[in-house]
């Protein structure tokens, strides 16, 4: 190691993983993540991976903090370097006191060196080379050895290291010692080569709790059981596969007649976005609860349709995994990028109710939330998501599920019912004066009831009809439902701090980590900060109050168009100069340190006078 001002940290550290996509390094490098997660320190993994196959270099960082701070921090403090592809990046990526780890079989370029960080050479394909023949062992053992190895210099307990393998190959027993002895190769090189530990290291505490690690994607695809989903009509896309794919590994478990056999659910794969949500359709007109899952190129093939469930009323559940675009954009990065596509999704007057989970929790919560309130309120929900979310493992509260709770089908007339009604039944009548009508399964009652359903304008019998009138009494209908609305989506989670209401943040999805450590670092600055989670679209009063409540309100969003402000000033019919954007948009997630700095530079130009902390 050189003799550096080494940086000095106990469970408070980034360290990236710099590999070739398609060496099997993902599942030694969530082995890493893991480890420190048995050792009760809080970390937020995220894997950077290309969009093609393999052959392109890919990364995988991981945020060590001890206080529990999971938004992405920006910064290397220590690197894992084993791709010559991306090495020269790699090397101008450490932090100054950091360290470079990298396969030293052969000699480092010369011009990749600097003096201000520790270079850490281990001969790993050498080592492979000596102890393994077979090429395909040979790339994935030298993984673990570099596992082994971290586990020397920065302390990690190598009895959790070897309890995780224990329970990775649960069933294959005999692919536990050879991993093992991978580790153990790895982790005598650094005892004997280098000083250990180094100045990064890890110290067992107990800052988890009962918290899990578990992606968005899961959490959806378990929510949507949990929910009384039966039908998933769904074309593959990044990075919502794996909602279905979750779907369909819980309902073999749980949708599975246990005196038949048979499968009590359906996952059709369409041909097309535009087919599979016309399934969807289909499906929860018939009375089935279903649902699909896509990310931005398939809500744009989707919208035709969007607008047919929201003008005929039919329960529709969608779940976009958001990522950069527009167009194909950056498959495999992540934004927040589709708020206004899915807000007005379809051609002519359409809102859109939206959700935005921030948490796996909030996945599997709002997935399940998303059936009842689009039965209760006939019309689409499109819940938000992200990659980060989505498909990287997130610290998150454990799930839970009350077994007493029922779901909520909306107004839906039975047979006796129809059968005990004097007048003519209406399909599109107000009958409550909350601009939600009844609806009645098809086939409930041979002649009463609702069998037809239009995308056409109709009359409140859902007979068809071109009268002006008629389809204005219609829309504005619609548009009292959308008032309705606001009682029963999620209200906004709102954070007061001591020091008056000056500076308000508003944020929604993933933004949340960032954010919350934004406050903090703000804080320790003397800038008192308010924080506003949006969770659901349309806004309440609470959204309202909050932006008049602040004198400086920033929206903190990932898009290059700050869509959530504009959502906020067409629909709260504010001031856009009362809205300051806070954006982010390179694909990935925002870093607290982005935050502050804009409200820093703002805050000084209109002179707000820093808050006094208590001492």
């Amino acid at each position: 190691m050189s003799a550096v001002k080494s940086i000095q940290a106990v469970n408070d550290f980034v360290i990236k993983f710099a590999n070739v996509n398609g060496t099997g390094s993902a599942s030694a490098n969530n082995l890493f993540a893991k480890s420190i997660f048995r050792m009760g320190i809080p970390v937020s993994p995220k894997n950077i991976f290309p969009s093609n196959i393999q052959g392109l270099p890919t990364w995988y960082e991981v945020r060590v903090n001890e206080k529990g701070y999971l938004g992405r921090r920006g910064g290397t403090d220590f690197m894992v370097s084993v791709n010559p592809q991306s090495m020269a990046k790699d090397v101008k990526d450490v932090r100054p006191g950091g360290y470079f780890l990298y396969d030293s079989t052969k000699p480092l370029d010369l011009r990749l060196h600097r003096d201000d960080i520790n270079f850490i050479g281990i001969p790993l394909m050498q080592i492979c080379m000596d102890e393994y023949k077979d090429a395909r062992q040979r790339q994935l053992f030298k993984n673990m050895i570099y596992v082994g190895a971290l586990a020397a210099l920065l302390d990690i307990e190598f009895d959790v290291l070897t309890g995780l393998i224990a329970d990775q190959f649960k069933g294959k027993e005999k692919l536990v010692a050879p991993n093992v002895h991978a580790l153990e190769l790895g982790f005598q090189y650094a005892k004997a080569n280098f000083e250990c530990p180094c100045t990064i290291t890890v110290k067992r505490c107990d800052n988890v709790g009962d918290r899990i690690l578990l992606d968005g994607n899961t959490a959806c695809g378990l929510g949507a059981v949990y929910a009384g989903a039966t039908v998933a009509g769904w074309y593959p896309i990044t990075p919502s596969t794996s909602v279905i794919e979750g779907f369909e590994k819980y309902c073999k478990r749980m949708r599975i007649d246990p005196a038949s056999g048979q499968k009590n659910y359906a996952i059709v794969q369409a041909e097309d976005e535009l087919a599979a949500i016309g399934m969807v359709i289909g499906a929860s007109w018939n009375g089935a609860r279903a649902f699909t899952a896509t990310s931005g190129p398939g809500v744009s093939l989707m919208s035709e349709f969007l607008g047919l469930a929201y003008f005929a009323e039919i329960p529709t559940v969608l779940i976009d995994v958001q990522r950069a675009g527009p167009s194909t954009g950056m498959p495999t990065r992540t934004q927040q990028s589709d708020i206004t596509a899915a807000a007005y999704a379809s051609h002519g007057d359409t809102k859109h109710v939206l959700l935005f989970p921030s948490t796996p929790k909030d996945c599997f919560d709002m997935t399940a939330q998303a059936f009842d309130l689009a039965e209760r309120l006939q019309t689409p929900v499109i819940m938000l998501t992200d990659l980060d979310l989505g498909m990287n493992d997130n610290l998150s509260e454990p799930l839970s599920w009350d077994d007493a709770r029922e779901y909520d089908r909306g107004k839906v007339f039975n047979a006796e019912e129809l059968e005990s009604m004097s007048e003519r039944f209406g399909r599109y009548l107000d009958v409550d004066g909350d601009g939600i009508p009844y609806r009645t399964y098809p086939g409930t009652h041979p002649s009463k009831g609702s069998f037809f359903t239009r995308g056409t304008s109709r009359d409140e019998y859902a007979v068809y009809t071109e009268d002006g009138s008629e389809y204005v009494k219609n829309m504005e209908r619609l548009l009292h439902k959308w008032e309705t609305a606001k009682s029963y989506v999620p209200a906004p989670e709102i954070f007061l701090c001591d020091g008056g209401k000056k500076v308000g943040l508003i944020h929604f999805g993933t933004s949340k980590d960032a954010t919350l450590e934004a406050v903090d670092k703000l804080a320790e600055q003397g800038i008192a900060a308010d924080s506003c989670r949006i969770r659901a679209f349309p806004f309440n009063h609470e959204v309202e109050q909050f932006i008049a409540d602040h004198e400086l309100v920033f929206v903190i969003e990932q898009n290059r168009d700050a869509q959530m402000r504009s959502l906020l000033v067409n629909e709260c019919e504010i001031n856009p100069k009362s809205l300051i954007k806070i954006l982010h948009y390179d694909g990935m997630p925002i870093t607290a340190d982005t935050i502050v700095q804009r409200v820093k530079d703002v805050a000084q130009h209109d002179n707000v006078t820093p808050i006094k902390r208590a001492q």
